[in-house]
C-alpha cells in the first residue's frame, strides 16, 4: 500500500508527520474495507482555485470544494497477488480545509484526515447522495477516525 503525496499549493505548510499519519489511515481504510493492501492512491494538495477549475471540468459545477475523488479501480477487477494497482486519485484542497477547520472547531489534521477518509471511502465505492447512503458513509467515516484518535 502506498499513498503519493504531490503538494501543488504553496498558502499553507505541510507538516512533516503528515505522511507517516496519511499512510496509517490509508491502511486501516484499507483493511477495513478489504481493499488490496498493493494499491496506490496519488493524494494532491491544491488551493481552492484549482480545485475549483476540477470541480468544474470534471463535475460541471463552478465551485470550489473540499476534496474529490476518482476511483481507477473495479472491485470486480482479478489482480496476481504481486501486482500493484494504482486504487485512485484523492485531490484535497488546503484553503478549504483551513477553513473548514475553523468552522467546526477543530485542527487542521483532523479535518485533513477526515478529508483523505471521506476520499478514500469514495474510491471504495461509498457515495452519499440517497439519505440511507450518506448514513452508511458517515457511520464507517466516524468509525475510521475513531480507529486513528481523530474523533470530534
Amino acid at each position: 500500500m502506498a499513498v503519493i503525496i504531490t503538494n501543488e499549493q504553496n498558502k499553507i505548510e505541510i507538516p512533516a508527520h503528515w505522511a507517516a499519519k496519511i499512510n496509517q489511515v490509508a491502511e486501516i481504510c484499507f483493511q477495513e474495507e478489504e481493499i488490496p493492501l498493493k494499491a496506490e492512491v496519488d493524494l494532491l494538495f491544491v488551493d481552492n482555485a484549482a480545485i475549483r477549475e476540477m470541480n468544474k471540468e470534471y463535475r460541471d459545477k463552478d465551485a470550489a470544494t473540499d476534496v474529490l475523488s476518482f476511483p481507477m479501480y473495479e472491485a470486480e477487477e482479478e489482480i496476481a497477488d504481486e501486482e500493484e494497482i494504482l486504487f485512485g486519485d484523492i485531490v484535497i484542497s488546503l484553503e478549504r480545509a483551513q477553513e473548514q477547520c475553523e468552522e467546526y472547531g477543530h485542527s487542521l489534521e483532523r479535518e485533513v484526515m477526515y478529508l483523505l477518509v471521506h476520499g478514500l471511502l469514495h474510491l471504495a465505492g461509498y457515495d452519499h447522495m440517497e439519505e440511507e447512503d450518506k448514513k452508511q458513509m458517515r457511520t464507517q467515516e466516524e468509525k475510521l477516525l475513531a480507529v486513528i484518535g481523530a474523533i470530534r
